[in-house]
């Protein structure tokens, strides 16, 4: 079992920049794919970025590649999303998740079984 919760939402301008923050509990944090998604409302959630239990594997969907980072400490049991260059496009609520299985790959939303609440991040043009 992997309790989330994420941190570090606001509201920016376009260009700007924000760091998400996803603080895990849970002694197998570490055995776990770790994503961020992101829901706009009226529409579905979405893929963003995942990292691998180790931190050696990331994954990006196209529209964030180059200006989302994606960074996990074990040590601390967080995983990070730098967000930089944001656009109108970005504001969302986000949410970090584990995916349901150890040591596995995806990027699908119904791979993932252990949610955050959500951080809202909401960008001015």
């Amino acid at each position: 079992q992997v309790q989330l919760v994420e941190s570090g939402g606001g509201l920016v301008q376009a260009g700007d920049s924000l760091r998400l923050s996803c603080a895990a509990s849970g002694r197998t944090f570490s055995n776990y794919l770790i994503g961020w998604f992101r829901q706009a409302p009226g529409k579905e959630r979405e893929f963003v970025a995942a990292i691998s239990w180790s931190g050696g594997t990331t994954f990006y969907r196209d529209s964030v590649k180059g200006r989302f980072t994606i960074s996990r400490d074990n040590a601390v049991n967080t995983v990070y999303l730098q967000m930089n260059s944001l656009g109108p496009e970005d504001t969302a609520v986000y949410y970090c998740a584990a995916s349901l299985k150890p040591y596995y790959y995806s990027t699908y939303v119904t791979d993932f079984g252990f949610w955050g609440q959500g951080t809202q991040v909401t960008v001015s043009s």
